[in-house]
């Protein structure tokens, strides 16, 4: 499966942020690309502390009808970043759409952790997710979906891994701090290598840049600081080839684990 990142800077134009996404799955179409993964909140920009809320749109409202015309007409599947709203509530929230090449909608992930840290506080304006996760099919390989500051916790991507995931889409708009590109870095390779299995995160023009990490953590495609599409071949063979030499997956110790975490609970 051929896989594309379409690295852009969101504005606070939806119709403009539409276009250029557009724009760049014509392009990967014309690569030869499977699926397109879009940034965290590529629907549209707010100034850091403002809120999404006013912004936000039902899964069947106009962006994400846009999406999936987008995905019908280039025929290849997409993943991106969306504010969805929350119907009485004055809160969203962040969450990643799935389409398939056929336009239809596959499904939302609704970001479960919250970014408040480094002077931030994303609980504030979006409402976290219960849990649901969202893993699907394209072009014979299962993709899991997890986005930004999901990456900081690798529960997630084991449950994804063991549930078969061969590829971990991740759309992040990873804002910019002290070492955050160094964090960036380390924890997607981590995140691919612990789990030997792709990760294809792809992060807004503002920190980080974007790239496609290999199940042995190398990094076969990467952008720097300009917008543009990042594109690799990702195999299951690859995949067993890893796993062969390096089968950690069935290493895994969930009963020990439990126990651990039962101890905690019970110090209360």
């Amino acid at each position: 499966m051929k896989v594309a990142l379409g690295q852009m800077l969101a504005t606070t134009d939806k119709a403009e942020n539409l276009a250029r996404i557009r724009s760049m799955v014509e392009e990967a179409g014309a690569e030869g690309a499977d699926l397109v993964v879009f940034p965290e909140a590529c629907m549209v920009w707010v100034e850091p502390g403002q809120s999404f809320a006013p912004q936000a749109e039902p899964l069947d409202g106009p962006f994400v009808t846009g999406l999936r015309e987008v995905a019908r007409q280039a025929e290849l599947a997409l993943v991106a970043g969306v504010v969805e709203s929350i119907p009485g509530s004055s809160r969203a929230y962040n969450s990643v759409v799935a389409i398939d090449a056929g336009g239809a909608l596959l499904g939302a992930y609704h970001k479960i952790h919250m970014f408040d840290a480094f002077g931030y506080r994303e609980s504030d304006q979006n409402e976290p997710g219960d849990g649901d996760l969202l893993l699907f099919q394209v072009a014979g390989m299962r993709v899991g979906v997890a986005t930004c500051y999901d990456v900081r916790f690798p529960e997630l991507y084991r449950a994804l891994a063991e549930r078969g995931a061969d590829v971990i889409a991740q759309p992040s708009s990873w804002a910019p701090g002290p070492l955050k590109e160094f964090h960036w870095n380390t924890l997607v390779r981590a995140r691919a290598l612990e789990n030997t299995v792709y990760v294809a995160a792809v992060d807004q023009l503002r920190s980080a840049g974007s790239m496609i990490v290999d199940p042995m953590g190398v990094a076969i495609a990467v952008r720097g600081e300009i917008e543009g599409l990042v594109i690799a071949e990702v195999t299951r063979e690859r995949i067993a080839e890893v796993r062969r030499a390096l089968p950690s997956l069935s290493h895994v110790r969930h009963d020990v684990y439990d126990r651990w975490r039962e101890a905690t609970l019970a110090l209360g």
